[in-house]
């Protein structure tokens, strides 16, 4: 997987009244996970697909743990503010794959936040093993700043 380009850093203009339009939330840069998990999203081509990286800080298997690619789509009908997405990461280190879905949010102090629910199906050796193949969780993911 090639590295991703570096990225611009998105930047959120501040609201002036209650009656202007609600701070957009960019799926696009650098994010960081409640458990130390970290992705990068390329930048959205103009049916709303992007492609980028994920590096998970947590894994159940011994294998050592390495970036894996990820690819997915923003929902890009209306333009909405604070979009819902969606994105696949397939795992280079081991015989799982994840989905992800979620919905990216601008809290009440300009900073975003993705919430997000995901399903991790592992490889079992045979059927009588699928029940215990696929784990659900969430994860929220907060914007990862360059340090200056």
């Amino acid at each position: 997987v090639p590295a991703p380009a570096a990225l611009p850093a998105p930047t959120l203009c501040c609201r002036n009244n209650s009656k202007s339009s609600p701070l957009q939330c960019i799926l696009t840069g650098r994010w960081t996970n409640d458990l130390g998990s970290n992705m990068t999203i390329g930048a959205l081509n103009e049916k709303g697909e992007f492609m980028g990286s994920y590096h998970t800080a947590v894994s159940a298997t011994t294998n050592e743990i390495q970036l894996s690619p990820l690819q997915g789509s923003q929902h890009n009908t209306n333009k909405k503010s604070q979009p819902t997405f969606g994105f696949t990461v397939n795992w280079t280190f081991s015989d799982s794959i994840t989905v992800f879905t979620g919905q990216c949010f601008v809290d009440e102090e300009g900073k975003e936040i993705l919430k997000t629910m995901w399903l991790l199906r592992s490889r079992v050796d045979n059927l009588k093993d699928d029940w215990k193949a696929t784990m659900v969780g969430i994860n929220v993911f907060t914007r990862l700043h360059s340090k200056k």
